[in-house]
């Protein structure tokens, strides 16, 4: 499997190499052209190159003097990640004229292929890219910030699942709603959310005849956070989980295909028809609905400071494109996320993850905890970190538990199963570590990628091994292949009996692995969620280290702990994101009106 080797360095030294697979665009100009009096020929150029999920083709059209426009195309880089990259990179390039412009956070595989493909493209006109490079000038001092100051009845800190919709419902509620947002696109860690949202009751469940409950959710969920959950919020995301999903749907974001998810009793996950990552499929929805409805959004703004008078909120303070915001505002929604891709603190709180990778995007570093923290909020469950087992280590890419769920198996590298495969993440990512070298190979069939979309993006991605025959496949990853025919072959035996299965798994087992071609992903476990955050009460309330409500002060999402106690279960991020979002929108725009 083609292999690529990445690092931020890359970035700076790319352009000096001569890209090749660069053409003068024949429709526009000639090979023959005569330079003119300028610095550049003037004309349309192409280039190609690799983003994260395919080919990415940049046009150039340059003037005498100036790089005068670009486009680029990647239909298949990742919605609302590499597609934010590819929208707003060619923009910087032309305002400086040059291909050296920072990476967008989040999306480093896009950027960087929007960046050779330019490249390639300014090659081919005879442009010597190196020469674009800034100057070496005596550095100034750093502008002075301008001041301004703005108003808004609720201010949402964080653009992901959680602050959007949370953003949603206070402006359905008539309030006006401004969202600060740190980066350059919204999504947060949702966006990255690859499988689906549990939901039990639901009119899909009963259409299939799924005979869940609220009760065994709250059992399952209870069960798989090693009981350090707090019931309540539990019983809460439960019971107002089907409404969540009929609430998706009615702005544009059916959920209608069920699967199962390690630690669930039943089909519960609610999926994209199709198998579709249910976070781009969320995140556009909700960012439509803003958009249609004129929400406010300040990108490239960091909150710094949840501003407090007499213990009351009144107000936030941001700083964003050489601003300082002083913000007014009766109450304040927190949904920053946790603190998964800050290393220091994660290891802080458990240092047998120092050096693991993270599946976080770069905004999720735990600056809504301390803000919290700075105007009394209690903190709970801080030690409680999940590795999600499935992660493609190279890329950072999370697997989704969806390929399980539809009937993958894991083989270590003997081409042996060893582990039930749906059980907790916790325990699946402890016996993958287990194995040797610290990893494991996803095994499934065509059948698994015909009913999940998402796959799609793993093998535009390079990161899918593919063969007619299992011996084939066994040889590409360097496992046995008698070993690996024979475990596929007990399988397979098990789920078409209806046997017990040597590992005690019950799910995910509708269809044995029997349709070619026959495919492979290489994972191990990474950083994947914090589970503790700030304390909060059932109606979205951030509560104080004495245990009452700080006034005009709400969280929702990764940020708040005591959802998922030790270990969440697959599908229960996005349930949290949609049902405490919704009523942090819904308590927020209650106490602004009652304040």
């Amino acid at each position: 499997m083609k292999k690529r080797i990445f690092s931020i360095f890359m970035i700076m030294v790319f352009a000096f190499a001569m890209i090749s697979c660069g053409n003068k665009d024949d429709g526009n100009n000639n090979q023959e052209q005569t330079p003119s009096a300028g610095i550049y020929t003037p004309g349309t150029y192409e280039g190609k190159a690799t983003g994260y999920g395919g080919d990415i083709i940049a046009k150039v059209e340059l003037s005498a003097n100036r790089i005068e426009s670009i486009t680029c195309i990647g239909e298949n880089e990742t919605n609302g990640i590499g597609s934010v990259a590819i929208e707003k990179l060619p923009t910087a390039m032309v305002e400086q004229q040059t291909v050296y412009v920072d990476a967008i956070a989040g999306a480093t595989y896009s950027s960087k292929g929007v960046v050779d493909a330019v490249t390639a493209a300014l090659t081919a006109a005879g442009v010597d890219v190196q020469s674009l490079q800034p100057t070496g000038t005596v550095p100034t001092a750093e502008p002075i910030p301008t001041e301004e100051t703005m108003s808004a009845d609720i201010v949402v800190i964080g653009a992901g699942g959680a602050g959007m919709t949370a953003a949603l419902e206070a402006t359905n509620a008539g309030r006006n709603v401004l969202i600060i947002e740190k980066q350059a696109m919204v999504g947060g860690n949702t966006i990255k959310a690859t499988g689906g949202m549990n939901a039990a009751g639901t009119q899909l469940q009963k259409d299939e005849g799924v005979d869940d409950s609220v009760e065994v959710f709250i059992d399952d969920t209870m069960s798989g956070g090693n009981y350090v959950n707090n019931e309540e919020l539990v019983r809460t995301l439960a019971e107002r989980s089907a409404d969540g999903v009929a609430w998706l749907e009615s702005i544009g974001a059916p959920l209608k295909s069920l699967t199962f998810s390690g630690g669930a009793s039943f089909k519960r996950m609610h999926a994209p028809e199709g198998g579709a990552a249910v976070g781009p499929y969320i995140v556009q929805a909700l960012s439509q609905q803003l958009a249609d409805k004129n929400v406010n959004i300040l990108y490239n703004t960091a909150a710094t400071e949840i501003v407090t008078t007499n213990g009351e909120v009144t107000g936030v303070i941001a700083t964003g494109n050489n601003i300082k915001y002083t913000i007014n505002c009766e109450a304040v929604i927190l949904a920053t996320g946790g603190f998964g891709a800050n290393e220091e603190m994660v290891t802080k709180y458990n240092p047998d993850l120092a050096g693991f990778k993270t599946t976080n995007s770069p905004g999720i570093v735990g600056d809504g905890i301390r803000m919290a923290e700075a105007v009394g909020a209690n903190v709970i469950d801080m030690e409680q970190i999940q590795v999600h087992p499935t992660v493609e280590q190279e890329t950072s890419t999370l697997i989704t538990e969806s390929v399980r769920g539809q009937g993958a198996i894991l083989v270590n590298k003997n081409g042996e199963r060893f582990f039930n495969e749906m059980s907790t993440r916790d325990l699946v990512s402890k016996a993958i570590m287990q194995q040797e070298g610290g990893s494991a190979y996803l095994i499934f069939d065509q059948q698994v990628r015909d009913n999940l979309s998402a796959i799609e993006t793993y093998v535009s991605a390079d990161l899918v091994e593919e063969e007619d025959n299992l011996a084939d496949l066994a040889e590409d990853i360097g496992v046995d292949p008698e070993t690996l025919i024979k475990t596929v072959a007990d399988w397979n035996d098990t789920v078409t009996n209806k046997s017990k299965d040597v590992f005690e798994r019950t799910t995910g087992m509708d269809r044995a692995i029997t349709v070619a071609p026959y495919y492979a992903i290489k994972v191990a476990p990474a950083i994947h969620h914090t589970m503790g955050g700030v304390q909060i009460d059932t109606q979205a309330q951030v509560l104080s280290k004495t245990g009452t409500a700080i006034p005009g002060l709400f969280a929702a999402g990764e940020v708040t702990g005591g959802v998922h106690g030790a270990n969440r279960i697959g599908g229960n991020a996005v349930a949290e994101v949609v049902v405490f979002g919704r009523i942090a929108g819904q308590s927020a725009s209650a106490y602004v009106q009652n304040h």
